[in-house]
């Protein structure tokens, strides 16, 4: 089964209220890897499915399928090419699929969703780099978390993870990482 496929079925079987516990169940799965353009789609998969399993109501099927088309657009390495990371535009991506919005879009939610993105590259650049696919997720859904929150009310459970995947990551911050777990 493609690794998308796979992710649309844990995503779909899930009832899962924290996206961040959610993801980190993801991740230990084989296949994804330590960094890699899968968490262009993991990371706005979990957030759409925690959402769902919250009580908004859409239909999840047809929002993951719409993830995975505009997640497999993004390549990898985004964060340092493009200066944008793929976890902060998954999670903006599932926000626009869950609002309707596209590039034409005039209500609250285009500005909504610029918005939310805005501050989640914020969060992930305050830490630096290198790159670390895991702890731009932990940081884009925490902040996506507060931003459903604060902005439409929608309750989502939100921990800090402790980081697991230090020792696969040669390019760990360590102790400067505010997942880091030893």
């Amino acid at each position: 089964m493609d690794i998308y496929q796979q992710i649309k079925e844990e995503c779909l079987r899930s009832t899962e209220t924290s996206p961040i516990k959610h993801l980190c169940q993801m991740m230990q799965k084989d296949y994804v890897h330590m960094h890699g353009p899968e968490h262009h789609v993991l990371d706005g998969a979990c957030f759409l499915s925690a959402l769902h399993s919250a009580g908004v109501d859409f239909d999840l099927d047809a929002a993951l399928d719409e993830m995975i088309r505009r997640g497999r657009q993004m390549p990898g390495a985004t964060c340092g090419q493009w200066g944008v990371c793929g976890s902060a535009s998954s999670v903006g991506a599932a926000l626009s699929i869950l609002h309707g919005t596209g590039p034409l879009s005039s209500d609250q939610y285009y500005s909504d969703n610029l918005s939310f993105v805005s501050q989640a590259l914020q969060a992930i650049a305050a830490v630096g780099g290198p790159r670390c696919c895991k702890r731009n997720a932990f940081l884009s859904l925490s902040v996506a978390i507060d931003f459903v929150d604060r902005q439409y009310g929608i309750k989502l459970l939100k921990s800090k993870p402790r980081c697991t995947f230090s020792p696969q990551n040669q390019q760990c911050l360590g102790t400067d990482c505010p997942f880091f777990g030893e």
